[in-house]
């Protein structure tokens, strides 16, 4: 199982970026899938996540801001990040947790920097 995830990039304060993730050797039609960042000394945290059904959540920093999307069919997940800040700055990781087992599969990380 492999988590590509690309897209990440240096922009200015409002700014935009479309992460991507693309999963092979599951499928991910029956997963709930998300995207995580981790900044220099902070823990990991939620940024968006997309529910097995196609329920989503955000964490409140970016709701009106991120949107994620995904293509089943594709095995591809999307971050799209409008109106971008410098507090966004981390490193993106994508997940994909397979709700009948809740095994966790991760990605690689992308950077992502936004300068003010």
């Amino acid at each position: 199982v492999q988590l590509q995830a690309s897209g990440g990039g240096s922009v200015q304060a409002g700014g935009s970026l479309r992460l991507s993730c693309v999963v092979s050797g599951i499928t991910i039609n029956t997963s709930a899938v998300g995207w995580y960042r981790q900044a220099p000394g902070k823990e990991r945290e939620l940024v968006a996540r997309s529910g097995g059904r196609g329920d989503t959540i955000y964490v409140d920093s970016v709701k009106g801001r991120f949107a994620i999307s995904r293509d089943n069919a594709k095995k591809t997940v999307h971050l799209q990040m409008n109106n971008l800040k410098p507090e966004d700055t981390a490193v993106y990781y994508c997940k994909v947790r397979r709700l009948v087992t809740r095994f966790d599969y991760w990605g690689q990380g992308t950077q992502v920097t936004v300068s003010s």
